[in-house]
C-alpha cells in the first residue's frame, strides 16, 4: 500500500499546474488547490495582505501536498476509514469536496447500511465502512471507483458543460473517468465501446 504522502504526490501530479477553466465549477486551481480553498484558509503567500489569484499561481508543490494531507485528509478523516478505501476517497475528496465521502455513503447505504449521506466521517460511516470491509475485502475499493466512476457520468448527464471532463473530443474516456478507473481493478474498467454507449446520448 502507498503511503499518504506517496498518493498527495500522485495527485497533484494528475492535477497539474495552474488552470483557469471557466467550465469548471471550482475555479481556478494550481496542483488541484482552488482559489476558493486558498482564501479559506488564508494563505497569502505574496504578503500584500489579500489571497488573490497571484498567490495562487505562487503555490507550490510542497505547498500543495501539506494543504491535502492536513485539510484533504486527516480534518475530513479519510485516514480513519478501512486502509483500501483511503487512496480512492482521499483522491476524489481533492477532486470533489465532501461528495467524495457522500458517494461513499450512499455505497454503504446500498450494502445495507442505514447512513445519512451528509458528507461527514463519523462514527456511523467509520463502523459501516469497516463492517463492509469485513464482509467484501477484495471488492470495496472497486466497489468505490465505481460508484465513483457512475457519479460522473450522472454529473455530466446533468451538466453539459462537464462532459469535456468525461468525455474527451474524439469520444474517448475523458480525464473523470481515466481518473476513476484508475483505482478499480482492470476487470472492472469499460471498454472504449461500453464507454461510447453510456455517452452516446449526449449526442
Amino acid at each position: 500500500m502507498l503511503s499518504v504522502e506517496r498518493i498527495a504526490d500522485q495527485i497533484i501530479a494528475r492535477e497539474g499546474g495552474y488552470v483557469d477553466d471557466p467550465d469548471d465549477p471550482g475555479g481556478a486551481t494550481k496542483y488541484g488547490v482552488t482559489i476558493g480553498t486558498l482564501q479559506r484558509l488564508g494563505r497569502d503567500l505574496d504578503g500584500d495582505g489579500r489571497v488573490t489569484l497571484a498567490d495562487l499561481r505562487r503555490l507550490g508543490r510542497a505547498d500543495a501536498r501539506e494543504i491535502f494531507l492536513r485539510d484533504y485528509y486527516r480534518r475530513p478523516g479519510i485516514d480513519r476509514l478501512p486502509e483500501v478505501l483511503r487512496p480512492p476517497v482521499f483522491d476524489m475528496y481533492v477532486n470533489a469536496g465532501a461528495n467524495a465521502v457522500k458517494i461513499l455513503q450512499a455505497l454503504l447505504n446500498d450494502m445495507g447500511q442505514r447512513l445519512a449521506v451528509d458528507g461527514l466521517i463519523g462514527p456511523q460511516t467509520i463502523a459501516a465502512a469497516d463492517l463492509a470491509y469485513r464482509i467484501a475485502p477484495g471488492h470495496l475499493a472497486d466497489a468505490y471507483g465505481i460508484a465513483r466512476r457512475n457519479w460522473y457520468y450522472a454529473l455530466a448527464d446533468a451538466r453539459p458543460a462537464s462532459r469535456k471532463y468525461v468525455r474527451r473530443r474524439d469520444g474517448g474516456k475523458g480525464g473523470w473517468i481515466r481518473r476513476a478507473e484508475a483505482f478499480i481493478s482492470p476487470r472492472y474498467r469499460l471498454s472504449e465501446a461500453e464507454h461510447a454507449r453510456r455517452v452516446a446520448a449526449w449526442g
